[in-house]
């Protein structure tokens, strides 16, 4: 198998490193890549909202799959022209993207399925949006209805900052907060049939302890010891495989990863979110730990042939994955500062240096975004996965570095019975 992965980020060198471990595939290429994918896969340029030049560059390379990582070309149509091109894409089309491109169609795919979830209202005016906190009560959730690349999002218990991140937005979906610790759970989907990844939790705001700002995600880890054992399959059933049912319905059948965010409240596990793809830094951790072929598993999805191939399996240790972010993130980011010590990482065995916003300056390497890369290491267990993952942050350096040093020290939520609640995407 020859697959092409479309996309810059850490999530789509995170799917480069595992498509590569798949003894079924062959060479890996990514569109555009970034310099870290390079010891994995052969780059090649594209522009990844451009549907005919995604298609043309897979039939020039001969690519059997093309996978799409991130969300902006989903909702754009991408896969509908790949697929139309005749090549097998893993990722939904247009139209069954929206479960991410629009909170509000979402919530209606819910209610119509009878998925759980937080009861919300969607408001496009001021008087709409106070009568929605008001109704629905503090904290107040407050959610842009479209793409906002992770950070659309407040919940606070000041209803002035609810007002104001409302009033700044052309539409907004007003929630009630669901009380309990969060984890996400990746369904890769053919459109009738689903699988599930093994649940993860990642950490959202900059700074320990959940404070600053929100993020798109500063760390996470898997397995999670404090969830259920069967709640994995209990949100196939329960969430995942209804909200199919009812996208093929509507005859926008979900073919792709179904992100699903979920609160673990103490009437069981209720949606927060949908979205169309993996997630970032939650597909680190959750790759790191898979046995099964992922190549294997995506090309079943792409071409209606779940059914066909076994559950993923994954390793019995566990993976933490910490975000290095430049100077100035999230409000804005540092560019062109160069970046030392990732070489000396190569040669571990269980340590893994995946780049997001990097980039080359001569022969250096130096950062090109907000996330800038991410270190993830596999242990016997979360505790000996997270020494390494700080090991190996505490081997590389660039001017004006932040990351957390709280990943994985403390499940958010679950810290002496108390709700630690962190900001969502």
């Amino acid at each position: 198998m020859r697959p092409l992965v479309i996309g810059t980020g850490g999530r789509e060198h995170a799917l480069a490193l595992a498509l590569s471990r798949d003894p079924s595939v062959g060479e890996v290429y990514v569109a555009p890549g970034n310099p870290g994918m390079e010891a994995v896969a052969t780059r090649r340029e594209v522009d990844i909202l451009d549907g005919d030049a995604v298609a043309a560059l897979a039939r020039e390379i001969g690519a059997d799959l093309v996978v799409i990582g991130p969300e902006a070309p989903l909702v754009a149509g991408v896969a509908d022209v790949v697929r139309d091109a005749g090549v097998a894409c893993y990722g939904p089309g247009r139209e069954a993207a929206m479960l991410e491109g629009s909170k509000a169609f979402a919530k209606d795919v819910m209610a119509a399925a009878g998925v759980p979830t937080a009861r919300a209202r969607t408001c496009t005016t001021a008087d709409e949006v106070a009568a929605a906190l008001d109704e629905l009560g503090s904290p107040y959730v407050v959610k842009d209805d479209g793409l906002a690349a992770g950070k659309g999002v407040v919940v606070t218990a000041d209803r002035d900052e609810a007002l104001a991140h409302a009033a700044g937005c052309e539409r907004v979906v007003v929630e009630e907060f669901l009380d309990g610790p969060e984890f996400s759970i990746f369904a890769v989907c053919d459109g009738s049939t689903a699988r599930a990844l093994q649940p993860a939790q990642d950490f959202k705001r900059i700074f320990d302890g959940g404070r600053g700002p929100n993020t798109g995600g500063m760390g996470a880890y898997t397995p999670l010891p404090w969830a259920p054992e069967t709640v994995a399959q209990d949100v196939l059933r329960d969430v995942v495989q209804p909200t199919l049912d009812e996208m093929a319905r509507r005859g926008t059948p979900f073919a792709g990863t179904l992100y699903v965010g979920l609160a673990l409240t103490g009437d069981g596990p209720r949606v927060i979110e949908f979205n169309c793809r993996f997630g970032d830094p939650d597909t680190q951790p959750v790759l790191a730990v898979l046995t099964s072929p992922l190549g294997e598993l995506l090309f079943a999805a792409a071409t209606g042939g779940l059914d066909g191939v076994p559950p993923p399996e994954f390793g019995d240790g566990a993976a933490v994955t910490v975000v290095m972010a430049s100077a100035g993130y999230p409000e804005g980011s540092s560019k062109g500062d160069v970046i030392v010590g990732t070489e000396t990482l190569v040669d571990e065995p269980d340590v893994e240096v995946i780049h997001a916003g990097t980039a080359r300056d001569g022969d250096a390497l130096v950062t090109a975004g907000g996330r800038v890369l991410t270190v993830t290491a596999t242990g016997d267990d979360v505790a000996d996965a997270r020494a390494k993952a700080y090991e190996g942050i505490a081997a590389i350096s660039f001017p004006g570095a932040q990351w957390r040093r709280d990943i994985a020290a403390e499940p958010l939520g679950v810290v002496e019975g108390a709700v630690v609640q962190e900001e969502r995407p």
